[in-house]
């Protein structure tokens, strides 16, 4: 068994085939003059190829196709830890793609097994043309929070649909666990405010799977704030921080903010290895 990578994706590659206790496969990436992608898995495959690729943007999820096919002559198992194109994952407007499905029908072909990470939903799974598990990094990113040395924090989700999220995380140290609720004051004004528990006093962390441009959470931690919260912290499973989001959230007056390495950034300080390794040797 070998653990072959894409380029956004090495860190991880390489911390999974560490807990595995396998090699990773060289691969040499280039792009052509056109734009065109370009790469080459170096040496021999074993009979069993591990995949490792997160879709961060196009360019990845060319990548990774790519990859795919250049592992054809073995047994593979894709991994994907962040599957961009899964938020559109039905039609909202007449005309529109189910980009989610056009993803996962992409990244099927030559594959065996499929594991996700927390993925947007969880009915996409049934999008792809093998069978597919997703995994939940609740239990690390709780593990984190609990060794942050925090008093008594509560875990807030940023809205009633990542409620079970925050749930799962705060079971890991006992915390309680809330979500946001929105009250509408007038036609431009909204107040956001725990559903169950006063934050007075307390330090929050607000959970999520996915931070794309922070803008709730960043409205939010100030009115936490002003509700008297002695800290706010963020923590995610996908750290995607796009338009700014990082630098917008530290400015509104996030303390600390953490996500995975499912997208490798430099506050990458939860590891999603020992859960996918865990996971691919029972695939094995």
């Amino acid at each position: 068994m070998k653990v072959v990578c894409t380029e956004k994706s090495q860190i991880l590659g390489v911390r999974i085939a560490d807990e595995l206790g396998v090699p990773v496969a060289d691969t040499r990436f280039s792009q052509f003059p056109d734009g065109e992608l370009y790469l080459q898995v170096t040496g021999s495959l074993d009979d069993e190829t591990i995949i490792v690729g997160s879709v961060t943007d196009n360019n990845a999820l060319i990548q990774l196709m790519l990859l795919i096919d250049a592992c054809e002559t073995t047994t593979n198992t894709l991994v994907i830890p962040y599957l961009g194109y899964a938020r559109q994952d039905k039609k909202f407007r007449e005309g529109e793609p189910l980009s989610a499905r056009v993803a996962a029908r992409a990244l099927s072909r030559g594959v065996s097994d499929i594991i996700t990470v927390n993925i947007h939903e969880p009915e996409i799974a049934r999008y792809f043309d093998a069978p597919a598990h997703d995994l939940s990094l609740a239990a690390e990113v709780g593990t984190y929070i609990g060794e942050q040395g925090l008093s008594d924090p509560l875990i807030l989700a940023p809205d009633a649909g990542a409620a079970e999220f925050a749930g799962e995380i705060a079971a890991v140290g006992g915390w309680h666990a809330d979500y946001l609720k929105k009250t509408r004051l007038s036609g431009e004004e909204v107040r956001m405010e725990p559903k169950s528990f006063e934050v007075r006093g307390r330090e929050v962390v607000i959970v999520d799977d996915i931070i794309s441009t922070g803008g709730t959470l960043a409205t939010a931690t100030g009115m936490l704030y002003e509700q008297g919260a002695a800290a706010v912290h963020a923590a995610c499973v996908h750290g995607v921080f796009t338009g700014g989001a990082y630098v917008r959230l530290r400015a509104a007056g996030v303390k600390s903010l953490v996500c995975s390495d499912t997208i490798e950034r430099a506050c990458s300080s939860i590891s999603a290895a020992r859960t996918i390794a865990a996971a691919l040797r029972k695939c094995s």
